[in-house]
């Protein structure tokens, strides 16, 4: 008799994940290993090695680098991601795309150009950011 128990659902720890709130800006470089939320403004350069959910009310004036990104807010800059951008339909983006994989809901806009990249093309955009920005490398 073969007995079989399903897996108990992993935990989220809400503490790791970091947060930019409604109502508060940064200016600068943020990087972290963990995942992102933005619903309130940053200016500068944003990498997560892992997710990053920008909310409607959020924006961004700069360059993200993400593993995924959720976008309902506005970015004006140039986005990389490594697997997935899910443009929302109030998302809109003034600046150029280079992502795996591209997921658009009707009513979202962008103003630029897209460009369909590997993993190995995201790695070497990595590289180049992380001579200029302290970066650890996506695993």
């Amino acid at each position: 008799m073969t007995i079989s128990r399903t897996p108990e659902p992993q935990q989220l720890d809400v503490n790791a994940i970091s947060r930019i709130s409604e109502g508060t800006s940064l200016k600068g470089e943020l990087s972290s290993l963990t995942d992102i939320r933005v619903d309130g403004t940053v200016t500068g350069t944003i990498y997560s090695a892992g997710r990053i959910v920008v909310g409607e009310k959020a924006r961004i004036e700069g360059s993200v680098y993400c593993t995924d990104l959720d976008l309902w807010g506005k970015v004006k800059g140039d986005v990389c991601v490594k697997n997935v951008l899910s443009l929302k339909a109030s998302a809109a983006v003034d600046g150029n795309l280079r992502v795996r994989r591209l997921q658009v809901e009707m009513g979202a806009s962008l103003d630029g150009t897209c460009k369909m990249i590997s993993e190995a093309d995201f790695d070497q955009e990595v590289s180049r950011l992380s001579d200029s920005v302290q970066v650890e490398k996506l695993g």
